[in-house]
């Protein structure tokens, strides 16, 4: 590899980094904010708001660098079924999670005091602030079914994402498509959040709940019930995305073909302001 090739490697990682760190912030920041302000401070539509819009700002940041992918199932799904080079996919994960777990570790600073007077022996009342549990915490929800549910929510982000960043299907242009990309997030949120929170991004959550462990979270790879569940928001999204994304690239070949057609998953090198932009993305 030329040097010029470890430079554009090392921009698109920091990127990633970048756009994941803004993500958590706003995303573990909204949840940080519900959770010790009692709900005084928010709910459940503000938190899936945040997480979108987390996932908005995070692939302005990101795009043209990196293609700001910002999630592993992402990156994995378009190195399976897109044009991501594999070489890619590792560091593309690695930056994504340091991301999340520097953001996680900012919040866990700022919102110290406030978690401190409503959680002081940090417990699972709290944990969900920075990672998810199987039915938020408060449902007996089997971890069977909190797999099950990852699986399906990070099939359908990969499904969507890659809808609507297709040129060959009326992808919306590119200043507007980390908006409509942040709304997919939303209406996941809105929608598949009971069984497991939608952490459907590996990063996402293994980052912030690595940063709650070494900053007092005795308990923080256990659910409330004891059992080890850090592995579920791990490997399901990962599966999960790698079936969403075949699913559409199925449906795909029906597309009419554009001789100009980007292929999704590909970063944006000198393509007009108005073409695809490469913006897939998570919660």
């Amino acid at each position: 590899m030329t040097s010029f090739g470890r430079r554009t490697l090392l921009g698109e990682v920091v990127a990633e980094f970048a756009g994941t760190m803004i993500l958590i912030l706003m995303g573990v920041g909204v949840v940080a904010q519900v959770v010790t302000g009692d709900g005084a401070l928010g709910d459940h539509d503000s938190i899936a708001w945040a997480w979108g819009l987390g996932v908005t700002f995070g692939v302005y940041v990101a795009a043209r660098i990196s293609g700001a992918h910002l999630n592993p199932a992402v990156s994995l799904a378009l190195a399976a079924f897109g044009d991501f080079e594999w070489r890619k996919v590792l560091p593309y994960a690695i930056a994504q999670t340091a991301g999340a777990f520097a953001a996680a570790l900012l919040v866990r600073w700022i919102y110290a005091d406030a978690i401190a007077l409503v959680d002081p022996d940090l417990t699972v009342a709290t944990q969900g602030i920075f990672s998810t549990l199987p039915g938020n915490g408060s449902l007996d929800i089997s971890t069977s079914t909190a797999f099950l549910d990852q699986v399906i929510g990070t099939a359908i982000l990969l499904f969507l994402v890659m809808a609507v960043t297709d040129v060959r299907n009326s992808a919306p242009v590119a200043t507007i498509a980390p908006i409509v990309v942040g709304l997919v997030v939303v209406a996941i949120g809105m929608a598949w959040g009971t069984n497991a929170g939608y952490a459907i991004n590996p990063a996402r959550d293994f980052g912030p709940r690595l940063a709650s462990f070494l900053t007092g979270y005795d308990t923080a790879f256990e659910d409330q019930r004891g059992q080890l569940y850090f592995w579920v928001p791990l490997v399901a999204p990962l599966i999960g995305g790698l079936i969403g994304a075949a699913a559409y690239r199925g449906l795909s070949r029906f597309l009419p073909d554009e001789d100009e057609a980007q292929e999704t998953g590909r970063i944006p090198t000198d393509a007009p302001r108005d073409q695809h932009l490469d913006s897939h993305a998570h919660a």
